[in-house]
């Protein structure tokens, strides 16, 4: 939530990814690099969540499905589809497949609303902030429930 902490004059950059038909804003600090889909090695122990890992430059980086994560309907992987690579300060790299990254959008504190805490989707317990840019509402990340958030099932 340090974010929405943010001086008034103050603006933050985030990444607007496309998952299904939705967009959701990345804090452009959180993005380490985007790279297009590459061979993802399973990995079999891992949580249903995580695709498995690949290598980045001899870094072995896991990936997750951000989909599944969020109990939404697996999209197919088309030639617009990117693993996006968060920087996790814990847990050092985490990749994330997304269907689309469409632009970068800079919002200042005033554009940005907190989320609907009333909703019980599993989807929006990811999502801290409701960033409006343009007559357009983008669902801004919480990485760090994205990573940590324990399993409810």
């Amino acid at each position: 939530m340090t974010e929405l902490a943010m001086n008034e004059d103050t603006a933050m950059q985030y990444i607007v990814v496309k998952i299904g038909s939705e967009q959701y804003g990345i804090n452009i600090a959180s993005v380490d690099n985007i790279i297009r889909m590459q061979k993802i090695t399973r990995v079999p122990t891992a949580q249903f969540y995580f695709k498995g890992v690949l290598n980045l430059r001899g870094v072995i980086v896991p990936v997750m499905s951000i989909h599944q994560r969020m109990e939404l309907e697996e999209s197919e992987i088309t030639d617009k589809s990117r693993v996006v690579i968060l920087r996790i300060e814990e847990n050092g790299l985490l990749g994330i497949i997304v269907d689309e990254v469409s632009e970068v959008v800079t919002l200042t504190r005033d554009e940005i609303d907190p989320p609907n805490r009333d909703s019980r989707s599993t989807k929006d317990s990811f999502i801290n902030g409701i960033g409006k840019n343009g007559g357009r509402l983008i669902s801004l990340f919480d990485i760090s429930t994205i990573v940590d958030q324990e399993e409810t099932a």
